[in-house]
């Protein structure tokens, strides 16, 4: 596949979320990003490990943390995921697993968004997971915007997969996620489109972009842009479902927008582009859309790679910082 253009080339759209600093000196960590149902412009993200039960609210307009909420009764081992539910509900997954897949179980919290955002303290429910394919490492954790399902997608190194939790989890007893398609990628996190047709994967280098039917990913063949950060976490859609926003780990880590278009749009959202003639809709004005020569595919490569060169030095070190940490 070609290398994509730098998000930065993408135009901003009047009224779209901007690209924000994380500025919480407690967030190192960030692993996951969810937008909030309850509150425009404010997104929920979470440390990764070593860091206690905390959820953070921020402010994608300042930066700043508006609310931690504590999650009373839970020792998280490694928190790596987090998704806002159709019911406005909160799900965190304590689904990473770095010892190679050797914990039988783990687990998902689920809290309601509170109406005020405020320091607060909840007690969730919590949802034991197992797998019907034995123990795995994860890092996604989602939740379909119409249906409620929860899924989690395992790491390539063993055998990536989208694993669909049941209709109607239980918080007593274990809830069997089963294999549900195969996904070729190193996951390290996934987000749903708010109208639930798109499925966006990220990793540390590349992502990839499916049309959901049917309660299956289908893959496009348009490219999804991914900016070269540090160690690259998380992504999550804008609530308006035409942009996302991508997060990285480290002190004030920063979320960058990319603006979406042509098939990469969910549909609702391209209806409503191709309605009014906002450019976009069609993937034909060169925003963000599939590769459309091969002297821009050459340059686009030679910007990826240099930048991927660099990437790949960040990520050795900070990964061989949170393996040993763990051990």
């Amino acid at each position: 596949m070609a290398g994509a253009p730098p998000a930065a080339a993408a135009p901003v759209a009047e009224g779209a979320p901007p690209s924000f600093t994380v500025e919480d000196e407690r967030i190192t960590e960030s692993s996951g990003l969810a937008a909030s149902r309850a509150h425009p412009g404010v997104y929920w993200t979470h440390n990764d490990s070593e860091d206690g039960p905390y959820v953070y609210a921020v402010d994608s307009a300042t930066g700043r943390t508006v609310a931690t909420v504590t999650l009373a009764g839970i020792e998280p081992r490694d928190v790596e995921g987090i998704s806002v539910g159709p019911d406005g509900y909160v799900h965190v997954g304590d689904i990473g697993d770095n010892m190679g897949g050797s914990w039988p179980e783990v687990w998902v919290y689920r809290f309601e968004e509170p109406r005020k955002l405020r320091d607060t303290t909840v007690t969730p429910t919590r949802y034991t997971v197992r797998y019907d394919t034995g123990p795995r490492d994860a890092e996604s954790l989602l939740v379909h915007p119409k249906t409620g399902r929860m899924y989690i997608i395992s790491k390539r190194e063993e055998g990536g997969a989208l694993y669909e939790g049941p209709e109607k989890p239980s918080a007593s007893g274990v809830n069997t996620f089963r294999k549900a398609a195969d996904i070729d990628l190193w996951a390290t996190d996934a987000a749903f489109s708010p109208d639930g047709t798109r499925l966006v994967v990220r990793s540390y280098f590349g992502g990839r972009a499916y049309a959901w039917k049917d309660g299956r990913p289908v893959e496009l063949d348009a490219r999804l842009t991914v900016p070269v950060q540090p160690q690259g976490e998380s992504v999550t859609f804008a609530p308006d479902g035409g942009s996302l926003m991508f997060g990285t780990e480290g002190e004030r880590g920063t979320v960058e927008r990319l603006r979406l278009t042509g098939e990469l749009l969910p549909e609702s959202v391209a209806a409503e582009r191709e309605k009014s003639g906002e450019p976009g809709a069609s993937g034909k004005d060169g925003d963000d859309g599939p590769a459309s020569d091969s002297a821009a595919d050459e340059e686009d490569r030679t910007l990826t790679l240099g930048a991927a060169a660099f990437a790949v030095a960040a990520v050795v070190v900070l990964g061989a910082r949170r393996l040993f940490r763990r051990r």
